[in-house]
């Protein structure tokens, strides 16, 4: 099969602007591949990640994982997590394994692979690699008000639009 297409822009560059925080991991590395430890055909673990120096008028956060060079019109979600409560600044590596994992009232939404919790990098074989951007959004509300069992990744990603006043970002790649 020939994967042969234009390379997607990145997502969070079409959006509107917001000021930027720090997001960081132990577990990954921006720019370099990410480790098999968190690739779904190997021993898929969610990674670790911090983020400081967020607005003070923080109330809440959306945590996500999304892959644009996936080889669908709208790209692929592999991690979502709403309703983190403004004292959260970090998530362990593993926790993103299911809600019972998760700080206070957050929970997963869907991946675009229907998992309610951590889907890890799993491209085309022979694919070029691969982008997955995790995105941290600062919220000016404590919650977005979504049922995550039923609400899309895109959806929360829309409502979270409205409500974002910053983000963090970090992209790794990975190609099998």
């Amino acid at each position: 099969m020939n994967l042969d297409r234009p390379v997607a822009p990145d997502p969070y560059e079409l959006l509107p602007q917001v000021p930027a925080f720090v997001l960081e991991s132990d577990d990954l590395v921006a720019g370099e591949q990410m480790p098999v430890l968190h690739v779904k055909p190997h021993d898929n673990v969610s990674p670790h990640l911090s983020w400081r120096d967020f607005p003070e008028e923080t109330k809440g956060f959306v945590v996500t994982c999304f892959d644009p060079d996936a080889p669908t019109p709208s790209g692929y979600w592999h991690w979502i997590i709403l309703d983190l409560d403004s004292t959260v600044t970090y998530l362990e590596r593993g926790q993103g394994e299911s809600d019972l994992f998760l700080p206070g009232a957050a929970a997963h939404a869907r991946t675009d692979g229907g998992v309610w919790g951590w889907e890890g990098a799993n491209p085309p074989a022979g694919d070029r690699p691969h982008r997955y951007i995790f995105a941290v959004h600062a919220l000016d509300v404590p919650t977005l008000e979504l049922d995550a069992e039923e609400v899309s990744a895109t959806a929360v990603s829309f409502h979270a639009l409205f409500h974002t006043i910053a983000r963090a970002t970090l992209e790794v790649t990975y190609q099998q």
